[in-house]
């Protein structure tokens, strides 16, 4: 999609189908323009710095060759204790991953960013979420699926994973990869028309 939102040129700095789904959603045209970074977490840094930190460097990244245009960029992590959970190289450690997640509470934290020609905006997003208690048969079939490996935690509340949630405290677009209520903030904050927007 290679359009402009007004007069404004909008940047999603992300190869995630959901998140640009989520952003289609609310009527916004934007371009795509992936950002390739390192990812990985530094010793010692907590969830909350480190995707704020990582969407960040996508947004600033993209915008260094996007001038003029503004650049929406998010991370997402999965947080069990202090521990990040990312996304599952295998078929393996997505049944580690749920078994370990079974039964109990964790926080995904996605940190969005706007960078563009005149400002910087980022924020945080919490949302708590509470798995069912699963057998180990609704594990191996879930993890078989193949649905888990790009996902952080291992598993998509949008798509079959849906099963596995009990309960959700906070927004449920969050947990799928862009909190929409606090990304229309961001756009709002810089002045970007939105589409009720008067003209």
């Amino acid at each position: 999609m290679h359009t402009s939102v007004g007069q404004t040129r909008l940047v999603l700095a992300s190869a995630s189908p959901r998140r640009r789904e989520l952003l289609g959603q609310l009527g916004l045209a934007f371009e795509v323009s992936a950002a390739d970074i390192d990812e990985t977490p530094h010793p010692g840094e907590a969830a909350q710095a480190y995707v704020l930190r990582l969407a960040r460097e996508k947004a600033r990244t993209v915008a260094a060759r996007t001038p003029g245009a503004w650049v929406l960029a998010a991370d997402t992590t999965v947080v069990l204790g202090e521990e990040l959970l990312g996304k599952p190289r295998d078929e393996a450690e997505v049944r580690e991953m749920m078994g370990r997640l079974s039964g109990r509470t964790h926080e995904v934290q996605t940190g969005v960013a706007l960078a563009g020609p005149t400002a910087e905006h980022a924020l945080v997003v919490r949302t708590r979420v509470t798995f069912r208690a699963l057998s180990a048969g609704e594990i191996a079939w879930y993890a078989s699926t193949g649905e888990s490996l790009d996902k952080a935690g291992g598993y998509a509340i949008q798509g079959k994973g849906g099963f596995l949630v009990a309960a959700i405290e906070g927004s449920p677009t969050n947990v799928i990869g862009l909190p929409l209520g606090e990304t229309l903030e961001l756009l709002a904050r810089a002045g970007l028309p939105l589409p009720w927007s008067t003209p």
